[in-house]
């Protein structure tokens, strides 16, 4: 490919929460090409050592520079929180995370000072985002909360039944009481609750939803390195591509039920080959 800014962007997570992160990708600047892979053999990420996360994405990083790629997104909190930094240090491509985007958000836009943050156990054990929040703003205070039965319950595609809004209300009780007014979704899989979420904590508390804000930064760094895609894919060019470790046609059919178009097909590799 001889015009870089017609490369693909490519996007991995863990498995199938990432997807929130490629459908705001899809609605914010959707001339770019997306080849995205989802780890669903070695999900979650959340449970697992940094070591281990570091392995995993060294491993999709080296697949994805296969399909010449421009830039990669983390579109997974934990591999953000874990790999970042790390992989920002080997690679010669422009890398970013859904961290901070999100914590960048939050920090400006908290009315009282008082900050939530929900997430995996790996992404609330890690303090990632209260670290950024805090280094941005010193004063504010942020209260963080794992909670790992939302990933089971979204994938599941209750996101609107009575069993998530009785887990929802459990988990964020804590939350209300703390009267944190502004709450970040901080893993990707949580975007899909956001209306029972929403339903708990109630109208004025300020919910961040870091895919969207990723989306949002991902268009800004594209744009200052030169590198948008102008727009002349080939109209009968599929220009998305889906890969997973594992379970395929289960990847399929959740893609389908939350992104703006139809996936046609999803290919299994061998990730540990690379």
């Amino acid at each position: 490919m001889n015009d870089i800014r017609e490369a693909p962007i490519g996007v991995f997570d863990s498995g199938v929460g990432g997807l929130t992160v490629v459908r705001e990708i899809m609605r914010q600047i959707p001339q770019e090409r997306i080849v995205y892979f989802g780890d669903t053999a070695r999900v979650p990420y959340g449970t697992k050592s940094q070591d281990t996360v570091i392995r995993y994405s060294r491993q999709i990083v080296r697949f994805l520079k296969t399909r010449n790629v421009k830039a990669i997104v983390i579109a997974c909190n934990t591999a953000s929180a874990y790999a970042l930094e790390t992989l920002q240090k080997e690679l010669d491509l422009p890398i970013i995370g859904v961290v901070k985007p999100g914590a960048r958000v939050a920090a400006q836009e908290t009315t009282g000072g008082n900050i939530g943050v929900i997430g995996t156990e790996g992404t609330v054990g890690s303090h990632i985002y209260r670290d950024y929040i805090k280094s941005l703003r010193p004063e504010v205070q942020v209260f963080e909360k794992a909670c790992p039965l939302f990933v089971s319950l979204a994938e599941e595609g209750w996101w609107k039944d009575p069993i998530t809004e009785a887990v929802a209300w459990r988990y964020l009780q804590e939350m209300k009481d703390r009267r944190v007014d502004t709450l970040i979704l901080g893993c990707t899989h949580y975007p899909l609750l956001r209306s029972t979420v929403r339903k708990v904590m109630g109208e004025e508390v300020n919910l961040v939803n870091p895919a969207y804000q990723t989306a949002i930064s991902l268009r800004e760094l594209l744009r200052a390195e030169q590198m948008e895609n102008q727009g002349h894919n080939k109209k009968e060019e599929n220009p998305y591509e889906f890969f997973v470790s594992d379970s395929a046609e289960r990847f399929k059919t959740f893609a389908n039920s939350i992104l703006p178009f139809d996936i046609t097909s999803t290919r299994q590799i061998q990730i540990e080959e690379f």
